[in-house]
């Protein structure tokens, strides 16, 4: 065991899209004496995704107008004009990220599960699998895809969840019901569909028919615009506002019961598009919690509980304001990186000219509508 007793300035935990770039941020800021620790290699959740699955907000190469990629987590950086693709998959995009972390020289220690963080004399214990670390600062970055919602009714557990699945072209049968109609039950039933599968698509709302603004609501376009594919229209059923309660396993298939009394037969297993539980749980206990579940978070992402460690990606909450897709989250790296470089008395003047691509320095002013004012 290699224990070093002198703390780091920051250790980052998570090497996806939030890590590495946060991670760029910081160092932007001047702080040198940083390491990213990462469970499995750089942008591993993307690899994870399917083999169909492609990213629901285009990538755009960047331009003089002041705006970033929306799939950017640097600035200067566009998975668009390295990769000339709009819509990548999630292996083309883990790609990207490691080329950017290999481009930046960002200090990243792979393979490395942390299993428990204390904080400690004023500084945090960082316990891994390997050894045990010292850190003045704990930037936690840890994705979401990584951790599928299991368990949301009675025999979810025989269910399969889309993030389980390697490529749609190997699941064997016609008939499937799919239980989660929000981006990742759309996007199964639209590669199953386009195999001339017959799909029942549930949902306990109707997310294509909701009238927000904000995509982390309501359907992307690019959903809606493979709604329209006519193999979609021909072999997948809506079915909307019905919440499943029960799953059973029988002699021919299973059986999926709804609130209303209803019972949908399948002879193949039932798909879970119900969404993940977010990679806060390790550190869960070091954050005051929102009414909704979510980390309390001050106005630098910082935790309210416990001084020092900070919250970075999809899970950030400020308000009525979601930040669940890249071209949001994105928006509070600088937040960080002046937090805590200006607890290190460092000036972090580069951190200026994020302003003009639209990320945020100060902290935001809720409106409490779907917009950032």
């Amino acid at each position: 065991m290699n224990t070093c007793k002198t703390p780091l300035d920051v250790i980052v935990v998570g090497a996806g899209a939030a890590g590495v770039g946060v991670s760029i941020a910081l160092m932007d800021a001047g702080i040198e004496n940083l390491l990213v620790l990462e469970r499995n290699t750089v942008g591993a959740s993307f690899a994870m995704w399917p083999k169909e699955t492609r990213f629901i907000t285009p990538s755009f190469p960047t331009n003089s107008a002041g705006m970033l990629d929306l799939n950017s987590i640097a600035i200067g950086i566009s998975p668009a004009y390295n990769m000339r693709v709009e819509h990548p998959t999630g292996q083309q995009y883990a790609e990207h990220l490691q080329n950017i972390a290999s481009f930046f020289k960002i200090p990243i220690r792979e393979h490395t599960t942390v299993v428990d963080i204390k904080p400690e004399n004023g500084v945090f214990l960082i316990e891994t699998t390997n050894d045990k670390i010292w850190t003045k600062h704990v930037v936690w970055a840890v994705g979401e895809y990584q951790y599928p919602r299991l368990f949301s009714f009675i025999g979810s557990s025989i269910c399969r969840h889309t993030a389980t699945i390697e490529s749609y072209a190997e699941l064997n049968g016609d008939d499937f019901v799919i239980i989660g109609g929000y981006e990742s039950g759309l996007d199964a039933a639209y590669h199953l569909a386009r195999r001339n599968k017959k799909v029942k698509l549930i949902d306990r709302a109707c997310p294509w028919g909701d009238k927000s603004s904000d995509p982390s609501v309501s359907l992307s376009t690019y959903s809606f615009e493979r709604m329209k594919d006519p193999q979609f229209i021909s072999n997948v059923e809506l079915i909307p506002d019905i919440k499943v309660t029960k799953v059973k396993q029988s002699d021919k298939g299973y059986q999926v019961h709804t609130e209303d009394g209803r019972c949908f037969h399948t002879p193949t297993t039932p798909l879970l598009g119900v969404g993940f539980t977010g990679g806060h749980g390790l550190v869960a206990d070091l954050f005051a919690l929102r009414n909704d579940g979510f980390p309390l978070l001050t106005k630098d992402d910082e935790s309210t509980k416990v001084s020092g460690i900070f919250l970075c990606g999809p899970h950030v909450r400020h308000g009525n304001l979601i930040f669940c897709f890249i071209y949001k989250y994105r928006q509070r790296f600088a937040v960080v990186a002046k937090a805590i470089s200006t607890s290190l008395g460092l000036p972090a003047d580069k951190l200026e000219s994020y302003r003009q691509w639209g990320m945020y320095l100060d902290d935001l002013t809720i409106c409490g509508q779907d917009c950032v004012c």
